[in-house]
């Protein structure tokens, strides 16, 4: 889906068509609107192509007068059995136009282009009014970084209930939910450093040295995101070290299953063992009594029971 946007003083306005200047918004390109970015819009193929590229690691680079950028933003599905997930985004900007693509819908450009279509009006948390691209594309970088603390508040968050199915688990499901979890913060972690980097070349930049734009949105941008880093990071080595203590939890559970169904065994092979005994076809001089089956019956209670004080004597059970 392509939608054009024009910048207003206090946000972004919808257009029907595009115009000189404008924004373009791609989302889910479909074949005929790939073949609009390559004729109309003048994207380069090879870098369409690294855009529509999944595992595409963030960068930039300058051809003649394009700027070109991929970045990495936070995506968030249940289909591939990985809650939390990045994916690239691509950003082509020339004098005339600014083009945002991204291979897949994602909340990161609805929530973007919903609150600026709606007149709210553009600005960080310092109170920094956009007014060039440049800043629209440093805030659109400082709102995907928003999106990436949230996700992982989130992943906090399930991985805290998953501590609590373990605690009494004995299976390995719940290590398998966990691992998914970590892996999650391993994408999250990857694409923030990679993040990182290309924010920093984009600092050092000649290129954008030549054009006007709020250094300290950029680097409330690269703090926000080096903030992510840290969080991202603490929550792995925290996940690390729980799934390393819950696989000797899961252990121990299944020890404790296993020993009491052991001395449930025992205590069951006492009455059995007498009751084998008695049961032989051999004389054992209570055959022609008439009280021997409650004889039997209670020798073998009064022995089971001197066998679970036993037990827990030696605290066995």
């Amino acid at each position: 889906m392509i939608t054009y946007w024009q910048m207003i003083p206090n946000g972004l306005l919808p257009l029907n068509s595009f115009e000189k200047g404008c924004i373009v918004n791609v989302t889910d390109p479909t074949p005929s609107e790939i073949g609009i970015l390559k004729t109309t819009l003048k994207v380069p193929e090879d870098f369409l192509a690294d855009i529509l590229d999944v595992d595409e690691r963030s960068r930039m680079e300058v051809e003649d007068d394009l700027l070109l950028m991929i970045y990495r933003i936070p995506y968030q599905n249940q289909s591939n059995g990985f809650p939390f997930t990045t994916i690239p985004l691509g950003l082509v900007l020339d004098k005339n136009s600014l083009v945002i693509i991204c291979h897949r819908n994602n909340e990161v450009l609805d929530d973007f282009f919903s609150r600026s279509g709606k007149g709210i009006t553009i600005e960080t948390k310092i109170g920094i009014t956009i007014e060039t691209k440049i800043d629209l594309i440093l805030h659109l970088f400082l709102r995907t970084t928003m999106f990436y603390h949230r996700y992982l508040k989130q992943i906090n968050n399930q991985t805290a209930m998953i501590e609590q199915d373990l605690e009494k688990s004995t299976r390995n499901q719940e290590l398998h939910r966990l691992l998914k979890m970590e892996k999650c913060l391993v994408y999250f972690t990857t694409s923030l450093r990679s993040n990182e980097m290309m924010m920093l070349k984009l600092k050092n930049s000649k290129w954008i040295r030549e054009y006007e734009f709020s250094s300290d949105l950029l680097e409330e941008a690269t703090i926000e995101n080096r903030q992510a880093i840290e969080m991202a990071k603490i929550y792995s080595d925290i996940q690390s070290g729980m799934m390393d203590a819950f696989a000797s939890v899961i252990s121990n559970n299944l020890n404790i299953v296993m020993k009491s169904l052991t001395i449930v065994t025992i205590i069951l092979m006492i009455p059995t063992l007498i009751a084998s005994f008695y049961g032989m076809n051999v004389p054992n001089r209570l055959e022609t009594n008439m009280n021997a089956f409650w004889f039997i019956l209670g020798g073998s209670v009064i022995l089971a029971f001197a066998g679970v004080f036993l037990l827990r004597r030696k605290k066995w059970m």
